[in-house]
C-alpha cells in the first residue's frame, strides 16, 4: 500500500485499442497500492474499461471525460477529482501521439496535432493541478516522455515532443519544489502496447529483441511500475529526473544479447 490514501489523476487512462496502455496499468497499479484514481481520457469508454479493471481488483476510482488540450476541460477535470476525494496528491500526464514521418514527409497539421496533443496537455494539466497540491502542502508530477526523446528517431514531432518533455520536467521541478511538489518524467523505450501494435510485425518484433540488451519488448507494467516509485515516499528526495525504462537499449543499442536474425547487417 505505497499509496495509501492519495488521490492520483491518471490523464490519459483509457487505451488506445485492446489490450494494456501506461495509463491503463498505471490507473490499476495505484488503486492497488491504495490510491483513488482518477480515470481521465478524452475516450469515455476506455476509460470506463479501466475503471472497470481497477474495480474488478478491489480498487476505487472514477471517470472523467474530457480533452487535456482545451483549458476548459483540463480545468474541469482537475476540479472534478478534488471536488470528489477533497484533494489531489499525483498527476501522471500519460496522454500522447504519433505520426511515422521525418521533416519532409511531416504535414504542419500532423505537426501541430502531435505537439498540441504531448506538450500543451501537460502544461494545462499541471497547470490547473498545482494549485490544489500548494494548498495541500505538497504533491507529485510524473509526466511521460520516451526514449526517443533522447536519440534520433524516425518520427519528427513525437522525437521532438519527447526531448521537450524531459526539459519541461526539470524546469517545473526547479519552479515548483519551493512548494513540496516533486516532478519527475519516465521515458519508456518499445512496449507491447496497443499503440504501437499496428505497426508491430514479427520481423520488427525479432529485431527489436535483438537489439535491446535485456532480449525483450517492455510491458505497460514496467512503465507503471517506474511510475509507482517516482509516485511514492520512497522517491521523496528525487526531483527533475527522466528515468529511462527501455531494458538497455540506449546503453547499448545495436550490442544484443545474441547475434542479429537472419538477414540483418
Amino acid at each position: 500500500m505505497r499509496l495509501k490514501g492519495k488521490v492520483a489523476l491518471i490523464a490519459g487512462a483509457g487505451s488506445s485499442g485492446p489490450g494494456m496502455g501506461i495509463g491503463r496499468a498505471t490507473s490499476i497499479l495505484f488503486a492497488q497500492e491504495g490510491a483513488k484514481v482518477v480515470c481521465a481520457d478524452i475516450n469515455e469508454e476506455a476509460a470506463k474499461e479501466t475503471l472497470r479493471m481497477v474495480r474488478e481488483r478491489g480498487g476505487e476510482g472514477i471517470v472523467v471525460q474530457g480533452d487535456f488540450t482545451r483549458s476548459e476541460d483540463a480545468r474541469r477535470i482537475v476540479e472534478t477529482a478534488v471536488s470528489t476525494y477533497g484533494k489531489l496528491d499525483i498527476l501522471h500526464n500519460v496522454v500522447g501521439i504519433a505520426t511515422p514521418f521525418g521533416i519532409l514527409e511531416t504535414s504542419e497539421e500532423d505537426w501541430d496535432a502531435v505537439v498540441t496533443t504531448n506538450l500543451k496537455s501537460i502544461f494545462l494539466m499541471s497547470k490547473y493541478t498545482v494549485p490544489h497540491m500548494i494548498r495541500g502542502g505538497g504533491g507529485v508530477i510524473i509526466n511521460t516522455s520516451s526514449a526517443a526523446g533522447l536519440t534520433g528517431h524516425p518520427s519528427a514531432n513525437y522525437s521532438a515532443t519527447k526531448a521537450a518533455i524531459i526539459n519541461l520536467t526539470r524546469s517545473m521541478a526547479i519552479e515548483l519544489a519551493e512548494h513540496r511538489i516533486r516532478v519527475n518524467c519516465i521515458a519508456p523505450g518499445f512496449l507491447d502496447t496497443p499503440m504501437v501494435a499496428p505497426i508491430m510485425t514479427e520481423e520488427r518484433r525479432r529485431i527489436l529483441e535483438w537489439m535491446i540488451p535485456l532480449g525483450r519488448l517492455g510491458t505497460a507494467w514496467d512503465a507503471a511500475y517506474g511510475a509507482l516509485y517516482l509516485a511514492s515516499d520512497e522517491a521523496s528526495y528525487v526531483t527533475g529526473i527522466t528515468l529511462v525504462i527501455d531494458g538497455g537499449l540506449l546503453a547499448g543499442r545495436g550490442i544484443g544479447p545474441a547475434k542479429p536474425p537472419g538477414g540483418m547487417v
